[in-house]
């Protein structure tokens, strides 16, 4: 058995940790309702912007504009991966990362190009270490996005999107579901596709009219439309990023308050069993005089 004086040193290793820790716990806490907020604040602009995105890819106006067009088998593809530039947030990055790195080697397989453009520090450091095509990236965008500084890096794929370089744009990101799960999601931006794809049904196309013009309508709409999915995926991100750590936070807190009760009792039985010691040779000294 250790002796009492290492073990005492190991509970205020521990302790310290645990105030660390429940610290970090707190930080999370006064984050994350600010960061749900936000992200409960933008999800029904966005949802109905890409419900009506997603009606034009059915419908017939007189300009298509090239995200509606479908493409023949892509031999290219682009993929934005959003992620965390801190750890410490449980398995999200990890979820997010693994899906990642699973399509990516799908699309390989399959002889498919990616070329990546990576929101976040952790996301770039992974894409550098399995050696992927990262063509654009952002990191340090802090607990407050701002779509500025997201603009130029998803730029590029756009860019590459009109000029045939790629075939499709894909986005990976974790979703927020409550503050005890968050779930790594994928979906295509690019092109656009249309409901009945995800197997809803109608019984009528749709269709809009279009003022002044359906070029300058669909132009706006849609760069719009791009912008809103990339910022509420970046917003939904933050959410789960604090609400992850908050979690991890408080569990590692309560595993160093077990680990130090255990701690604790093996300092008394190690003070017990010196003292018993002790008294033991003063008995057996007396013993002997």
């Amino acid at each position: 058995m250790a002796g009492t004086k290492e073990i005492r040193n190991k509970i205020k290793s521990v302790q310290s940790t645990r105030k660390i820790t429940k610290a970090m716990e707190m930080v999370a806490a006064s984050k994350m309702k600010r960061a749900q907020d936000r992200m409960r604040a933008s999800r029904p602009y966005v949802s109905r912007i890409v419900a009506i995105t997603r009606h034009l890819a059915q419908a017939n106006p007189e300009y298509r504009h090239p995200f509606l067009v479908p493409r023949a088998t892509p031999k290219n593809v682009g993929l934005i991966i959003v992620s965390t530039d801190k750890g410490l947030c449980g398995g999200m990055n990890t979820n997010a990362l693994r899906l990642a790195f699973s399509r990516i080697k799908a699309w390989q397989a399959n002889n498919i190009g990616v070329q990546v453009t990576a929101l976040g520090n952790k996301g770039l450091g992974f894409m550098h270490r399995i050696k992927a095509n990262v063509v654009s990236e952002v990191v340090g965008l802090g607990d407050r996005p701002h779509i500025n500084r997201l603009i130029g890096p998803v730029k590029v794929q756009l860019d590459a999107y009109m000029d045939g370089a790629i075939d499709e744009l894909h986005l990976i990101a974790t979703r927020f579901e409550n503050t005890m799960k968050q779930t790594a999601t994928e979906v295509q931006v690019l092109p656009i596709v249309d409901l009945a794809g995800e197997g809803i049904k109608r019984d009528h196309p749709w269709d809009y009219i279009y003022e002044p013009d359906a070029r300058s309508v669909l132009d706006g709409l849609l760069i719009r439309y791009i912008e809103s999915v990339i910022f509420q995926a970046v917003n939904e991100n933050m959410a789960s990023e604090q609400s992850a750590r908050m979690v991890a936070m408080k569990a590692a807190s309560d595993n160093a308050g077990t680990i130090i009760d255990e701690l604790q009792l093996m300092y008394n039985k190690s003070r017990q069993a010196t003292i018993t010691k002790e008294l033991s040779e003063i008995v057996a000294g007396a013993a002997a005089v």
